[in-house]
């Protein structure tokens, strides 16, 4: 195999809100992290250990603006992206390293803000069975012959 695959794909939790930096033209980026999660038991005590891995993330323009709409702390998420590594100099006069997953697609599985609004929507006093149909001797609308 001649080439090569720089590709990440997370499902985690949100640590803070996401910060957004707005640039000149438009454009703009998000920065948050994420946490993912490793339980496993340890066999010698039988005592359960969860490990976190926190995860830089990046979107872009729209996708950031997406996202800063929709995401909360907490708030869990599948990200594809790809590891960037960067460097800079510090104010002190340090370099500083970081490792970042600049997210490439990205899916909401469970948000604080949609559950709210699932919550505001008014639940119905009484549920209605509409499995069977009272004038087909109370078989199932979906029996089928075969």
């Amino acid at each position: 195999m001649n080439g090569t695959l720089n590709k990440v794909m997370l499902i985690g939790h949100l640590g803070d809100e996401i910060k957004m930096h707005y640039f000149d033209g438009g454009n703009c980026i998000g920065r948050f992290q994420l946490a993912t999660n490793e339980v496993y038991i340890n066999k010698t005590t039988n005592e359960k250990i969860t490990s976190t891995e926190w995860h830089n993330l990046v979107v872009r323009n729209k996708a950031a603006e997406l996202c800063e709409k929709h995401l909360s702390k907490g708030d869990k998420i599948y990200v594809e992206g790809r590891i960037r590594s960067r460097q800079w100099q510090a104010e002190d006069g340090t370099t500083k390293h970081t490792s970042e997953i600049q997210v490439t697609e990205f899916t909401f599985l469970s948000t604080k803000k949609a559950a709210e609004n699932n919550k505001q929507i008014p639940a119905p006093e009484s549920v209605k069975n509409t499995n069977f149909d009272p004038q087909n001797n109370g078989l199932p609308i979906n029996d089928l012959p075969f």
